[in-house]
């Protein structure tokens, strides 16, 4: 179990959660901490003006509300922001979108009873996802319409996806034996002043984005390897003398996966033989196409974008988002704008833009194997058929292309997009959440990208018959791929081939590379 609040929570911890079935607890000592905050609040804002408490909201705070009314704005606020449109969200993202404002509450400084991080902890364990939409929060004065339809759930309203299907939150609740929230002072401002939506699809974005990195890194080896490619460009010493830590962990994950191979060369058992100095015209190239001898340039940048990424999202993700902040300890109430997402925002757009760069690389290793005129040395369209009756790998190809392109258009920065609303009181915005589910968007599309390449490597090996050639670690790969994806000479649907082969790639569990290399990647 990992207990919310105890300890800095991680993007590891995000996956044992999401993808392991570890369950959430929340610590007695740190729960003790959250009732004093409420308590402190309940206190201090008797005969004061504060906002959110006894005020409206946004440009409507200069508004007094009437003791009697305190508790009915509550409702009022998440009833009349519980407004999204779209798609539903997966409800692996919405659990990610709870965990992240479990942690936040669990910081002690939103003013919440104890009942609503308890609440959250008994629908994340039992894996019920209220319904969140995709469309609706600007990121600036939190996720508020994401997280309306959440706070919706929690005072059991609206619906809910609990083992696949759709259910009314109340009957739900009845059946399992939920009790809803009932406001006490502030919690329905508490639950939408956030950025907990952008955070938690972002922690399940870099999760993701991992393994993307990874399998890149593995493919990228593969292909140098069916084409014979010389050693030197993944070497230590070229790589050492680029001071850059993730080129030289590209680098060294390369010559790890390659380290046994029968297929990649030396370069002084070939070019700087004597014997070479006889041709005019040399018949191994000197040097590969950049897509194959420059893979430690073009993914070291991405693996450091990922961990400058995760570094910035996990900060958030253990940060205080709400406003305003209910400091007991100060024995004061702060009102300002950690709400605002501007650091998910930003980083979410330099993430998409890496993974984009890692999707063309794919894209043009992909096109580099399946072009004769390029390779010389297969098939076109690595096609084992034959050539013009069967077509191989040529139909794939239009997908992979068109969804490279598709990336390459999501990833203008949506940082830049800010619109003013709110009637001009959220005159600057972060579209954070639009920047994380974009990026989601960007990391499938490259899923479906990888597995195409994948798909045209396993075709070029056993257009070579050399699978016992391969290095230790890619012979495990292409086995565990060909089971899944056996060889093919006629021509059939791939469609559904390559959702296997995608679906393959997505599941750690399944990836014996990322265990394996974790040291480097996780």
């Amino acid at each position: 179990m990992i207990h919310i609040g105890a300890r800095y929570l991680t993007a590891d911890d995000f996956a044992k959660i999401l993808f392991d079935g570890e369950e959430v607890g929340l610590d007695a000592s740190v729960v003790k901490n959250v009732e004093v905050n409420y308590q402190f609040l309940q206190g201090f804002s008797s005969n004061k003006l504060i906002y959110g408490i006894n005020t409206g909201f946004g440009p409507m705070a200069q508004y007094k509300v009437s003791e009697e009314n305190l508790l009915q704005l509550q409702y009022n606020l998440i009833r009349s922001h519980a407004s999204g449109g779209g798609n539903l969200m997966q409800p692996l993202l919405v659990k990610a979108l709870m965990i992240a404002r479990l942690n936040s509450f669990m910081q002690a400084r939103s003013g919440v009873h104890t009942d609503l991080p308890e609440l959250l902890t008994q629908l994340i364990n039992k894996d019920v996802a209220p319904n969140v939409f995709e469309h609706g929060g600007v990121g600036a004065s939190g996720d508020l319409v994401q997280l309306a339809h959440l706070a919706l759930v929690l005072i059991g309203e609206g619906e809910s996806s609990y083992k696949g299907e759709q259910h009314d939150t109340a009957e739900l609740f009845k059946e399992l034996g939920i009790e809803p929230l009932s406001i006490k002072i502030r919690e329905g401002l508490a639950i939408i002043n956030g950025t907990s939506a952008m955070t938690g699809i972002g922690m399940v974005n870099i999760i993701q984005a991992k393994k993307l990195l990874e399998w890149s890194i593995v493919l990228s080896s593969m292909i140098n390897e069916v084409v014979q490619a010389f050693d030197d460009h993944y070497s230590y010493e070229l790589n050492v003398v680029k001071h850059h830590r993730g080129q030289n962990e590209v680098a060294a994950i390369m010559r790890d996966v390659l380290t046994g191979s029968k297929m990649i060369r030396d370069r002084s058992e070939h070019l700087y033989n004597p014997d070479n100095l006889n041709q005019e015209v040399f018949l191994d190239k000197v040097q590969e196409y950049y897509s194959l001898r420059c893979v430690t340039q073009v993914l070291g940048p991405v693996y450091d974008t990922i961990f400058e990424v995760e570094r910035v999202v996990t900060d958030e993700l253990n940060s205080v988002n709400d406003n305003p902040v209910i400091d007991h300890e100060a024995k004061n109430i702060f009102h300002g704008g950690n709400f605002h997402g501007d650091y998910v925002s930003l980083a979410m757009d330099k993430l998409k833009i890496a993974i984009t760069k890692l999707c063309m690389l794919s894209e043009r290793q992909l096109n580099y194997l399946l072009n004769e005129k390029l390779n010389h040395k297969f098939p076109p369209f690595v096609n084992l058929g034959v050539l013009g009756f069967n077509f191989g790998m040529q139909g794939m190809q239009f997908t992979a292309t068109s969804t490279t392109a598709e990336n390459q258009t999501l990833s203008y920065p949506m940082y830049l997009h800010s619109i003013p609303n709110n009637n001009d009181n959220q005159d600057i915005v972060s579209m954070g959440c639009n920047a994380a589910l974009m990026t989601k968007r960007v990391i499938d599309n490259t899923f479906e990208v990888l597995a195409i390449q994948m798909m045209a490597i396993l075709q070029a090996i056993d257009h070579l018959d050399c699978s016992e050639k391969l290095s230790p670690t890619t012979h495990t790969v292409y086995t565990d791929l060909r089971a899944i994806f056996p060889k093919f000479i006629e021509d059939k649907p791939k469609y559904k081939d390559m959702v296997n082969v995608k679906q393959y790639f997505e599941k750690a569990e399944h990836v014996h590379l990322i265990k394996k290399r974790n040291s480097h990647i996780l």
